[in-house]
């Protein structure tokens, strides 16, 4: 359903129900799911052993290849692309490794107990550095839960933080995702939970030397557009430096559903009528002294999660 980023500032990405990648028919496999091999290293409690046959893998959104078995953990189980060699594996492995993690944050940002995902390592794009990113199907655990992630060799931070990118559009439970509001959470999520490893993907900045167009007082139905989406990246920056948690936002957002504004999120978080957000939003943002040239502008890292 969703395209994470483009390539900076955006990887050509789609909305719901069209698709940039070749995307696999209703029902068509993707490719049979083969077992991690003898003598490979294994980076999970859960995996298939040397010569068992796995179960069939999941349908993937655009992927066609053999899906090879790395394991499970956390409730999701992690497939990696075999002709891609030990890199891609690693990439694989550490995902694993990190899986229970991710789920536990992602589920006490929007306050979940999420459902069963399957992720597959591939080079996504044709990329092997992480810049093809990440996508995946409908936005909750059941039409959702097959994540496609880009490999991003030697620096498995970018792999875990592209999925989490995806994991959280899963969270949204069928709300916000193709808006230009999803998209910023989303990537807000992967900065927080994916320690800011995609920091090159940044739109704010874009946004802001664009002429900063007032994308608070009203929702693109997009997730393409570097503008609208920048908007919602510095907004929501701005929000956390206020003192308002990842958590609040996100959960508030999924509440006000695709029509909501960031307008109407402020609104909701301080009280204060929506009609005062852009103004005071824009003033924060005219007072800066370095002006925008990331996705934080405001500097709240990662401590308001």
């Amino acid at each position: 359903m969703v395209r994470y980023p483009l390539r900076p500032p955006l990887r050509p990405v789609t909305g719901e129900g069209a698709g940039t990648e070749g995307r696999a028919g209703t029902g068509e496999r993707a490719g049979s799911a083969d077992p991690v091999g003898a003598g490979e290293p294994a980076a999970t409690t859960e995996r298939a052993g040397a010569g068992e046959r796995a179960a069939a893998a999941p349908s993937w959104p655009s992927y066609q290849g053999a899906s090879q078995l790395v394991g499970s953990a956390g409730g999701v189980t992690v497939y990696v692309d075999p002709t891609l060699g030990g890199q891609a594996l690693q990439n694989a492995q550490d995902l694993l490794a990190a899986a229970g993690r991710v789920v536990q944050q992602n589920n006490a940002i929007f306050g979940i107990t999420g459902g069963a995902i399957d992720a597959i390592v591939f080079a996504l794009g044709g990329q092997t550095d992480g810049t093809g990113g990440a996508d995946h199907d409908g936005c909750d655990f059941t039409t959702g839960n097959a994540i496609e992630v880009d490999a991003s060799y030697g620096n498995s931070v970018r792999v875990i933080a592209l999925f989490e990118a995806e994991l959280s559009e899963c969270a949204m439970n069928g709300q916000l995702c193709g808006y230009s509001t999803g998209e910023a959470l989303s990537r807000w999520c992967a900065a927080v939970v994916g320690s800011n490893a995609l920091s090159d993907f940044a739109t704010a900045p874009q946004w802001f030397q664009d002429g900063m167009p007032n994308w608070v007082d009203q929702t693109e139905h997009t997730d393409q557009d570097a503008d609208s989406t920048g908007c919602g990246m510095a907004f929501l920056s701005w929000l956390m430096s206020q003192g308002h948690s990842l958590s609040q936002l996100a959960q508030a957002m999924v509440a006000l559903g695709d029509n909501g504004t960031l307008a109407e999120l402020y609104s909701r978080l301080t009280g204060d009528a929506a009609t005062n957000a852009w103004t005071k939003f824009s003033a924060a943002v005219n007072a800066l002294s370095g002006g925008v040239t990331s996705d934080d502008p405001f500097e709240i890292g990662r401590a308001h999660v």
